[in-house]
C-alpha cells in the first residue's frame, strides 16, 4: 500500500481535469462525480498515464449529457447509449472522458444483454458497482467551488478502508450482484491479481453459488475478461479463484483437469500449480500468457504409466489442438489462435535436441518458430519450475549457449527469412512444368535443401533440383 498522506492532493489534481466539464454541468443544474478507476488508482497513489481517463456519473440524462459534451469536445462516441453511456476526448486538455447517467442494471430472462434503468440517486448508483475499491466517488463540482466546505469524498461501502486492508469485497450482497451481471465473477478474478488482494469469503462462496450463470455472458465478453487477467502481474491468482469456484468449466473445462490424480508410487508434478508457476514467470504479453496458459492441456488425455513411471507422450501436439479448439470457442482472432497453438505445439522443440544442434536443426527450429522465436525462447525457459538448482542452471546454460548458435548463424546467413534458391516460376521453367502438384514438391526438395545445407547459389540449385527432377522421372 503506498503513501496515502498526499491523498487529497491527488483528488484535487483529478478534479482540476475535470474543470471544463464540472462547470458546464454545474451551470446546467446537474451533478457530476468522478468515479471508479481514477479514484481507486488516487488512493493507491498509482500515477494516471499518458492516456488519462476519468469516469464520471451524474443525474443528466444520455441526451443531456450529449448536448453538454458536443461543444467541449473534439468527437463524441456514443456506442454505450444505450447504457447511459457518452465519451468523448476534452479539447482543453486532452482527457478521455466517459459520463454514465445514474444507474442500475442486470440481466434478464437469461438474455446476454443487460437491461438498463436510469437512476437519480448516487448512493444507489455506486451500491450496484463490482466492488467497494470502484464504488468511490468525488464530487467534481463542489470540490472546485467549495473545497473546504463541503463533502466532496464518498465512500457509503468501505471502499477506502478495504483498498488500504487490501481486501475485495463488494458493496451489497455478492449474490445480487453476480445474478445482476455474472461477468463481475471474472472481475473478481482480474482486479484480486492485478492489486494483490484478499479476495472476502463472501464474494467467493457466492460465485461458487452462482457459477452457472456465467452461461448467459457473451464468449466475447468473457474472452475480453481473460485477456486483461492474463495481462496482470500476477494471472495465478485470479486463474485459481476461477477454477477454485468452479468457473472455469463454463469457457476453460480444461483447467480443472489439469489437478491430475496423484498416485503413491507414480508421482509426477502438479500440472495445474506448475501451469500457474508458468503464467507467472512469463512477461505480460497476451499471446505468450496464453500460450503459457494452455501449454499443458494435453497431458491429461495422454498420460499413461509405463514401467519407467507417468509419461505424456505427444501431449504438445495433443494440447496445441485442444488449444485451437478452445480458442475458436472463445471467438479469438484467427492470428492469435494460430500463433498460441504454434509455441502450445513447440514448446518442448527445444529438449528434442539435448545431445547438441546442428545448423540444420537450428535452421529448422527458427523457420518453425517464425516471429514468434523470442515468444517460444521465453516459454521455454519459464516451463522449468523445477526447484532442482543444478537443474534448472543446465537448462539456462544449454538455452544461453542455443541463442548465441543462433546469433552465430544469423550472422552467416539470412536466418529469419528461409527461402529456396530458386522461386516457383524459375522452378517451371526449368522443368517444363505447368502449376500443380509437382512444382509443390520441388520447392519442398528446394526448401528441405535450404534448412539441410544453409543458402546456396542459384546455379548449384538449378543443378541439384535439375538432378531431383530426372531421377522422380
Amino acid at each position: 500500500m503506498n503513501e496515502i498522506d498526499d491523498f487529497p492532493q491527488r483528488l484535487a489534481r483529478v478534479a482540476q481535469w475535470s474543470v471544463p466539464l464540472a462547470l458546464a454541468f454545474a451551470e446546467a443544474g446537474f451533478t457530476l462525480y468522478a468515479v471508479g478507476g481514477s479514484i481507486r488508482d488516487a488512493v493507491l497513489g498509482i500515477e494516471p498515464d499518458d492516456d488519462f481517463e476519468i469516469d464520471y456519473t451524474t443525474n443528466a440524462r444520455p441526451d443531456d449529457i450529449a448536448r453538454l459534451m458536443t461543444p467541449l469536445c473534439t468527437g463524441l462516441w456514443e456506442q454505450g447509449r444505450s447504457f447511459g453511456t457518452i465519451g468523448g476526448i476534452v479539447r482543453a486538455n486532452g482527457l478521455k472522458a466517459e459520463i454514465t447517467t445514474f444507474r442500475s442494471e442486470e440481466y434478464v430472462d437469461h438474455s446476454r444483454k443487460p437491461a438498463v434503468q436510469w437512476g437519480d440517486s448516487l448512493q444507489a448508483d455506486l451500491s450496484r458497482r463490482d466492488f467497494t475499491m470502484n464504488a468511490l466517488a468525488l464530487d467534481v463540482i463542489n470540490l472546485l467551488s467549495q473545497p473546504d466546505g463541503v463533502q466532496t469524498f464518498f465512500d457509503y461501502f468501505g471502499g477506502f478502508a478495504d483498498l488500504h486492508d487490501r481486501v475485495l469485497r463488494t458493496p451489497i450482497d455478492p449474490e445480487v450482484l453476480f445474478t445482476d451481471d455474472p461477468l463481475r465473477m471474472l472481475r473478481a478474478a482480474r482486479f484480486a491479481a492485478r492489486f494483490n488482494l484478499k479476495i472476502d469469503p463472501a464474494l467467493e462462496a457466492a460465485a461458487i453459488t452462482t457459477a452457472e450463470k456465467l452461461t448467459i455472458v457473451s464468449q466475447e465478453r468473457i474472452r475480453a475478461e481473460l485477456d486483461l487477467l492474463m495481462v496482470t502481474e500476477q494471472p495465478s491468482i485470479g486463474l485459481d479463484f476461477i477454477v477454485r469456484t468452479g468457473l472455469a468449466p463454463y469457457f476453460i473445462p480444461e483447467l480443472p483437469m489439469l489437478r491430475l490424480e496423484q498416485d503413491p508410487i507414480h508421482q509426477h508434478k502438479d500440472v495445474l500449480k506448475h501451469t500457474w508457476a508458468v503464467v507467472d514467470k512469463t512477461s505480460p504479453l497476451l499471446t505468450l500468457r496464453l500460450a503459457a496458459l494452455f501449454h499443458d492441456i494435453g497431458k491429461p488425455a495422454t498420460r499413461a504409466i509405463t514401467e519407467e513411471g507417468v509419461t505424456f507422450r505427444f501431449h504438445e501436439v495433443v494440447g496445441a489442438k485442444m488449444t485451437r479448439k478452445r480458442m475458436t470457442a472463445l471467438k479469438y482472432s484467427k492470428n492469435m489462435i494460430d500463433d498460441v497453438s504454434t509455441l502450445v505445439e513447440l514448446h518442448l522443440r527445444f529438449h528434442t535436441y539435448k545431445l547438441g544442434w546442428s545448423d540444420a536443426a537450428v535452421r529448422r527450429y527458427v523457420n518453425d518458430a517464425g516471429a514468434l522465436l523470442n515468444e517460444l525462447n521465453e516459454l521455454t525457459r519459464c516451463d522449468s519450475t523445477t526447484r532442482n538448482w543444478r537443474k534448472a542452471a543446465e537448462l539456462s546454460r544449454r538455452m544461453d549457449e542455443f541463442e548465441v548458435r543462433i546469433a552465430q548463424l544469423r550472422e552467416q546467413e539470412d536466418l529469419d527469412n528461409q527461402r529456396p534458391a530458386l522461386d516457383g516460376v524459375e522452378v517451371m521453367e526449368l522443368l517444363g512444368l505447368q502449376p500443380g502438384p509437382a512444382v509443390g514438391r520441388a520447392m519442398k526438395f528446394l526448401m528441405e535443401i535450404r534448412r539441410e545445407d544453409g543458402e546456396i547459389t542459384r546455379a548449384e540449385a538449378t543443378y541439384r533440383i535439375r538432378e531431383w527432377w530426372s531421377e522422380q522421372a
